[in-house]
């Protein structure tokens, strides 16, 4: 009896779809005239997008916190990650004027006072001008490879949403999908081509969903690395040219005083 169930059922659909490929539009004249079977269909994209019940509608929530998550992350990286943020201007100038006049606490001070990308580079280098230049240029190669790293980590979250969106639709669409042929079981193979073309859009919402907040997210992240690239590139050059002052000076001429204590009471 199973046996015949299911063969009735495969023949249902395969003739369904042959008959929509073949006439969509005569198809869809006989469901709507009662032939096929009636089935009110949601109207306007809201009723299209909560249309998929409970299980649905928490799907789509879930997307929609990640894109409202995804919109913030993009805006406030598109904000701070910019030149002007990673290499405040006029910084290297007055760095490297302080370094060609041997002022090395000077351009410490300096750094300190415009905190940044850059700066900090340049701090951990100059930590290290009493030990000579290759110190300098591994304490600089140091600080430059964590800086990058905390950028890189930073829009890495955009990648993660961008990968997990598609698979929180397809599991929304999957699960739809099952529901509508468990329909068509229940019904022993008696469900209108109307019931499961509904079953089957609704469930494909969450798939479009899932792709709408994917795709601009991992467009956004791509942006952002070549831009991080793009940054970290200058800044190693950058840092280079401001401490070649350092490297025509003996170890130990240009040394950094020790910080002073605050008296104690």
């Amino acid at each position: 009896m199973m046996i015949k169930v299911n063969g009735r059922c495969g023949l249902f659909l395969v003739g369904g779809l042959a008959a929509w490929v073949a006439n969509p539009s005569q198809l869809m004249a006989q469901v709507s005239d009662g032939a096929v079977g009636e089935s009110t269909a949601p109207q306007g994209l809201l009723q299209i997008v909560f249309s998929g019940g409970l299980f649905g509608g928490a799907i789509i929530f879930v997307l929609l916190g990640l894109s409202v998550t995804a919109a913030y992350l993009v805006f406030d990286h598109f904000l701070t990650i910019r030149r002007s943020e990673v290499i405040p201007d006029n910084l290297e100038q007055q760095v490297g004027q302080a370094l060609a006049k041997g002022d090395v606490q000077r351009a410490v001070t300096i750094c300190k006072e415009r905190p940044s990308f850059t700066s900090f580079v340049l701090l951990q280098g100059l930590a290290e001008a009493d030990a000579g230049w290759p110190a300098i240029e591994k304490g600089l190669e140091d600080a430059l490879a964590d800086q990058a790293a905390r950028l890189l980590r930073k829009i890495e979250y955009l990648s993660v949403i961008g990968n997990i969106a598609p698979m929180v639709g397809l599991l929304g669409t999957v699960t739809g999908m099952i529901f509508a042929f468990q329909q068509v079981a229940a019904s022993q193979g008696s469900a209108g081509a109307g019931e499961l073309a509904a079953g089957i859009y609704q469930a494909l919402v969450t798939t479009v969903g899932g792709l709408i907040v994917a795709i601009p997210s991992l467009a956004s992240f791509a942006i952002l690395r070549n831009r991080v690239d793009q940054l970290v590139a200058e800044v190693a050059y950058l840092v280079q040219h401001v401490c070649r002052p350092l490297r025509r000076r003996a170890p130990g001429s240009a040394s950094i005083p020790p910080p002073v204590r605050p008296a104690t009471s």
